[in-house]
């Protein structure tokens, strides 16, 4: 990151410092630093996630905060029962705003007030009751970034419902592949959408990604459908469920099979987020906190959870160009922008400039790791803000290392460890490291942690996922480093998955739709330096024809932004004895890795297939 990493960049103001909602927390508590706050965080777990459910008054006070501390297997607040929807609308703000969105085809920004809110969405659970819906059954949505969603996801959650949501963009196959796992009851889909100045008609492919869930029994098209699902008035109401009881199914891809079926509770997600958006966040009434988002990414869920903070949210639908999402951000009063780090690159590129944001005090980057050039441009070109790179994930829905209102923000690095979270860098040997690179471990249970993968028997794959290098400690597929001062530095996926603006695909979903075409005979895909690049075996010459149809297939079937950067024709792909692709090797080669130390030869079924990796190290992801 050259010698620029670790500059100071800003400073909390005192406002901040004595009363954001962390300085009153952290007072309250007589700690003197935040360092000293979240070392009591991580020692006396139980005794800090019990403070955050009497602060935010989520139930009765409780006994037992933590039944069992094993990880995987840990029991958040036994006996306990509550609706993280019910949470959300406790305020009662009355007229005040709660969604604030807009769309490429609707670009001025429209509101949408708490009653309002409320009401729709005592509507929409109406409705899904007619419907045959009930507690524990699967509402799925195939939909863009609007306020119908949100409402959909708010009644689904308000009767105990479970949510599940994939984005348009996303082809057939990645949708049925995802949904058919959890055999859901309703469908909500979109009957198209715009984006980048394009209309894509979307009911054709609703058609078929309905032929392939069987269990499917009703669907609702947005618009044609949405009026009368949502006709007769009705009371809001909530069914209280078990703390454990399921929320949603976010999906996270691994490198084989299928996409990861991920299950968080009620009580969990609600704590997590209650402390993530407003100590972390410093949200409240009055603030307008926005994410460039799709529903296919776990920042939507996490962007939802902004209303837990009283503040309003903003959506946007459409193509994210580097000047016009920052002129809809002023248009929207937007305080909080967050982002991900390849957009803020984008404007980089652009030469992007954008205009006054008075309203503006928070920019939040994450999906990627952002590099001090970005830090640099944020604060050349948007001005005096608390800039937080984050980093988390789906697996948790949250971002365990990132923003913190008490301390500066320096150069290429994320702020501090979030409370609660005992995250450590550590070797092959699990010892904990200051100051160089390690894999990112979480060493104590957190309530946001997956219940359980859907279809999973006995938790194999769960186990398989997160603690099969460390047993007991969450090895989470990140290369981290702490620094002595206790911020840190992210330094991309140590493991092979696909992340494109938040959205994890696996290797095999696109190994899938590429050796699907017949003069293919073997693929290999890794992620360098933003750039997705793809090496394939072939019949014949890799000619403009066949490259146009490897990006069509992987456009379609899987999504627009895996589609590979970068294509190179191989003559075999390096494996292992046991016959699996040699990806994060490979990858870690093309990162200028010594070849020796990221491969070893004697374990490699066909050795020579790496010399082409290693002589062509510098040059293999430029354009083609």
């Amino acid at each position: 990151m050259g010698s620029r990493e670790g500059t100071v960049l800003w400073e909390p103001p005192e406002r901040l410092l004595s009363d954001s909602k962390m300085a009153r927390y952290m007072s309250a508590r007589g700690f003197e630093s935040y360092d000293e706050l979240w070392r009591w965080s991580i020692d006396d777990v139980e005794g800090f996630w019990r403070s955050i459910w009497d602060l935010y008054e989520v139930g009765p006070q409780v006994d037992r905060v933590l039944e069992s501390a094993e990880m995987p297997g840990a029991r958040w607040f036994p006996g306990t029962h509550l609706n993280y929807a019910e949470q959300l609308f406790r305020g009662g703000r009355g007229g005040d705003t709660a969604i604030v969105h807009a769309t490429e085809s609707a670009p001025e920004p429209a509101e949408l007030s708490w009653d309002e809110l409320a009401d729709q969405v005592a509507r929409c659970a109406a409705g899904l009751r007619r419907l045959g819906v009930g507690r524990g059954d699967r509402v799925v949505a195939y939909m863009p970034n609007v306020a119908e969603t949100v409402v959909a996801f708010l009644a689904t959650a308000s009767i105990g419902a479970i949510w599940s949501s994939c984005a348009p963009e996303f082809g057939t196959p990645t949708v049925v592949d995802r949904f058919a796992q959890i055999e859901p009851k309703v469908l909500i889909a979109t009957e198209g959408y715009r984006y980048g100045g394009r209309d894509f008609d979307r009911r054709e492919r609703v058609r078929e990604i309905e032929r392939g869930l069987p269990t499917l029994e009703r669907t609702v098209m947005v618009p044609s459908d949405w009026d009368s699902l949502l006709a007769a008035p009705a009371p809001l109401m909530f069914e209280k469920v078990p703390f454990d009881h399921p929320l949603w199914v976010l999906f996270s891809s691994g490198t084989t099979g299928l996409p990861k079926a991920i299950v968080q509770g009620h009580g969990g997600i609600l704590l997590e987020h209650l402390k993530k958006l407003n100590l972390h966040s410093d949200l409240a009434p009055g603030d307008r906190f926005f994410w460039y988002t799709t529903t296919g990414w776990m920042m939507w869920n996490f962007l939802v959870g902004g209303l837990l903070a009283g503040s309003a949210i903003v959506l946007y639908d459409g193509q994210p160009d580097p000047t016009g999402l920052w002129e809809f951000a002023a248009e929207a009063r937007v305080t909080c922008f967050g982002t991900s780090a390849g957009f803020i690159a984008a404007c980089m590129k652009a030469g992007a400039s954008p205009p006054a944001l008075p309203e503006l005090r928070a920019v939040g980057s994450t999906g990627s790791p952002l590099p001090v050039e970005g830090f640099e441009w944020v604060y050349s070109k948007v001005g005096d803000v608390w800039l937080f790179s984050t980093s988390g994930g789906t697996d948790l829905c949250t971002a365990f290392v990132g923003a913190c209102p008490l301390l500066p923000v320096r150069a290429g690095e994320l702020q501090a460890r979030a409370l609660g979270a005992a995250v450590e860098a550590w070797d092959e040997q699990g010892r904990a490291l200051v100051g160089e690179v390690g894999e990112l471990v979480i060493t104590k249970p957190m309530p946001s942690m997956p219940l359980f993968f859907w279809n999973d028997p006995g938790g194999k794959r769960y186990r398989e996922s997160y603690f099969d290098v460390y047993p007991g400690v969450w090895r989470h597929g990140d290369w981290i480093k702490i620094t002595e001062r206790g911020s840190a530095v992210i330094y991309g996926r140590s493991d092979s998955t696909i992340n494109r603006g938040g959205v994890r695909m696996g290797t095999s979903e696109i190994y899938s739709a590429v050796e699907s075409l017949p003069t293919i005979r073997d693929s290999l895909v890794v992620d360098v330096d933003e750039r997705i690049v793809l090496f394939v075996v072939t019949d014949g010459e890799l000619d403009d024809t066949l490259l146009g149809e490897i990006k069509r297939r992987v456009r379609e079937h899987c999504s627009p932004r895996h589609t590979p950067d970068v294509v190179h024709r191989i003559d075999e792909v390096p494996r292992t004895l046991s016959n699996k692709k040699l990806e994060v090797p490979v990858k870690r080669i093309l990162q200028g890795a010594d070849p020796a130390v990221a491969a070893s030869r004697d374990s490699l079924a066909n050795p020579a297939a790496l010399d082409w990796f290693v002589e062509r190290a510098g040059e293999l992801t430029g354009t083609r």
